[in-house]
C-alpha cells in the first residue's frame, strides 16, 4: 500500500467512526454532549496525527517496519475510540 492509498484508508476510517458518533448521539438520549464533543476532537486529532505521521516516517527505521508500526498503533487507537462509541449509551 502507498501512501496515498494510506491516507484515503485513515480518512475513510475516521470518517466512518465520526458518523457512528454523531448518530449515536442523537439516536441514544442518554449521551452526554461533552462526552460527545470529546469523542469528535478524539477522532480529528487521531485522523491528524496519523496523516501527519505518514507524510514524515522516522529516521533511522526501516519503510516497511515503521508503516506496520503505524497501522498497528491506528488500529490500536481506533479500537478505542470505538469502544468509547459503545460505551456512549451506557
Amino acid at each position: 500500500m502507498n501512501k496515498k492509498d494510506l491516507k484515503k484508508t485513515i480518512n475513510s476510517i475516521c470518517s466512518d467512526i465520526f458518523a457512528e458518533c454523531v448518530a449515536m448521539s442523537l439516536y441514544h438520549g442518554k449521551t452526554h454532549e461533552a462526552n460527545t464533543d470529546a469523542l469528535l476532537a478524539s477522532i480529528i486529532a487521531t485522523r491528524d496525527d496519523f496523516i501527519a505521521r505518514i507524510s514524515h516516517p522516522e529516521p533511522g527505521m526501516s519503510p516497511k517496519k515503521y508503516y506496520d508500526h503505524l497501522a498497528n498503533a491506528f488500529a490500536e487507537e481506533i479500537s478505542e475510540i470505538m469502544d468509547n462509541i459503545t460505551n456512549m449509551s451506557e
